[in-house]
């Protein structure tokens, strides 16, 4: 029973718990990022770039083969698919992590923000009773 009390311990730390309620909340956002590239902002762009999609965008590095067959309908030449970088889809991907990123910079920025202490205001020079009493102070040591 030890070990499952000290893994019980483990588990419920307070860190590990924030960590996997972090992770499911940014899997989550993830998704929703992806939704808005590929549904808001690709479009709008492939809009302005004049109606280019992005995902269709390959460079293709060697084309693809379709398969051969002779009469009897034995396979002369075996097909082979085509060879292509994506960089559309590199581009869309580059987009959202972006987007994820700055998100996560103003979070952090605005925990920090938080965390920081508030900064005590400059102490004010004395007061004008204080000031008086100085002057008050330094007379009677000059009578003396």
């Amino acid at each position: 029973m030890g070990m499952l009390k000290e893994f019980k311990d483990f588990a419920m730390r307070g860190n590990l718990v924030d960590i996997a309620v972090a992770f499911v909340m940014g899997a989550s956002f993830g998704k929703i990022v992806t939704s808005f590239v590929d549904g808001i902002v690709m479009p709008l762009v492939g809009m302005l770039t004049g109606g280019v999609d992005f995902n269709d965008k390959v460079w293709v590095l060697k084309e693809a083969i379709a398969e051969v067959k002779d009469a009897s309908g034995a396979v002369v030449t075996e097909a082979a698919a085509e060879v292509s970088i994506k960089y559309g889809a590199f581009i869309t991907n580059v987009l959202d992590f972006i987007i994820v990123a700055f998100v996560v910079f103003l979070v952090i920025k605005g925990i920090n923000k938080m965390k920081a202490p508030a900064e005590a205001p400059a102490a004010a020079g004395p007061s004008e009773t204080e000031k008086l009493l100085a002057e008050i102070r330094d007379s009677l040591k000059k009578v003396d």
